[in-house]
């Protein structure tokens, strides 16, 4: 019986097997990125940096969503609130972002209708108790929430909402990956890929970028054992010097991902290009409303456009989301920049990298 076929992520003996195994295999300098922000806030919950070989770094990409949001997406966001008899129903982590000279929070204080939901579907339940008012949904995230977001849009459409809409800012995984690979100065030996992501879009659709870029990338779930099965496989095709696109989350992922979510999201959702905080613009890795659902896309119905807009001065998150620097590197960190007060994303969201730093980081003495 092989180590992936005993649950590794429910195994502490399975854990403590991987731990040596990847202490003997690891032999020269490596850096990993987590794509996933889960995984980063798992990685440091568990101290797992800790029990790795110095010759292993771990670095956090651009996995987390509200972190990748572009700093133009942020204003048009704060723009739309201000709107008319509007009602904003967002994810909560987006009211703290800072945009260029508010947040969805201060514009709530101002007097703004904002409310916080946890589903797609309660803005809908919004939109059906306000039939006078105008209920926006800024759309964000990755291939996780855009089939609930699009299921959102079927299910208005379903009950002849004319008062819901979407901003959509989506992103899509791979092609970023792919760019991150291409930008300069990143230096990366081997992807963890996204557990989440991966169980809609399954562990082909990264086929494309490891035949083309030819690292090794490995899936993995989100328990320590889980996280330090990816470590294990990738460090072994990196020291044997033959790269591979391993699947270590199988309980849960499939080659084909999840069909049914890929149909609705592409039902109601187009490839195009995106902006990423810290990556620019993207060919194909965004996602639109198509034109038969123009009717919900508040980009349409507001005739908003997305500004180009610096991101904070001094803020380093972008340089932190491609694995350029770490937080303590940044100059605003655990000063100007806190939970208490963020500067940039990566402060703000339960899966950004700087916030996971100031939870559970010690600092040598």
């Amino acid at each position: 019986m092989t180590i992936e076929d005993r649950a590794p992520f429910k195994d502490p003996a399975i854990a403590k097997q991987l731990i040596a195994k990847i202490r003997d295999a690891s032999l020269k300098p490596v850096r990993l990125m987590e794509v996933c922000g889960t995984h980063t806030v798992s990685i440091f919950r568990s101290g797992i940096r800790s029990l790795l070989p110095e010759t292993i770094s771990l670095l956090s990409g651009p996995g987390c969503p509200v972190c990748v949001t572009d700093q133009g997406e942020i204003d048009a966001f704060i723009r739309l609130s201000r709107e008319e008899k509007v009602i904003t129903a967002t994810f909560g982590d987006l009211l703290r972002v800072p945009g260029s000279g508010s947040t969805l929070l201060k514009e709530r204080a101002a007097g703004r209708d904002i409310r916080a939901v946890y589903s797609p579907m309660d803005a809908v339940a919004i939109a059906r108790e306000n039939p006078k008012r105008k209920i926006v949904f800024p759309g964000i995230g990755f291939e996780t929430t855009a089939p609930a977001i699009a299921a959102a849009i079927l299910t208005a459409r379903s009950l002849d909402l004319k008062n819901f809409f979407v901003f959509s800012a989506h992103k899509t995984v791979p092609r970023a990956l792919a760019a991150l690979l291409e930008t300069e100065a990143v230096e990366i030996d081997g992807f963890i890929l996204p557990g989440h992501v991966s169980v809609i879009i399954g562990s082909e659709a990264y086929r494309p970028l490891f035949e083309r870029h030819r690292i090794p990338c490995a899936i993995a779930g989100f328990e320590p054992a889980d996280i330090l099965l990816a470590v294990w496989m990738l460090i072994s095709a990196i020291e044997k010097g033959e790269p591979l696109l391993e699947n270590g989350y199988g309980r849960a992922v499939a080659p084909g991902g999840n069909q049914k979510a890929i149909a609705v999201m592409e039902q109601v959702f187009a490839a195009d290009d995106a902006r990423w905080r810290g990556l620019g613009t993207i060919p194909g890795s965004g996602l639109v409303i198509r034109e038969e659902f123009a009717d919900f896309d508040a980009a349409v119905h507001f005739g908003i456009e997305i500004s180009d807009v610096p991101p904070p001065r001094g803020c380093a998150c972008g340089q932190i989301l491609t694995g350029k620097m770490i937080p303590p590197q940044c100059p605003l960190y655990d000063k100007v920049c806190t939970p208490l007060e963020p500067v940039g994303p990566c402060m703000v969201s339960s899966e950004g990298t700087c916030a996971a730093y100031h939870k559970f980081h010690s600092p040598p003495s």
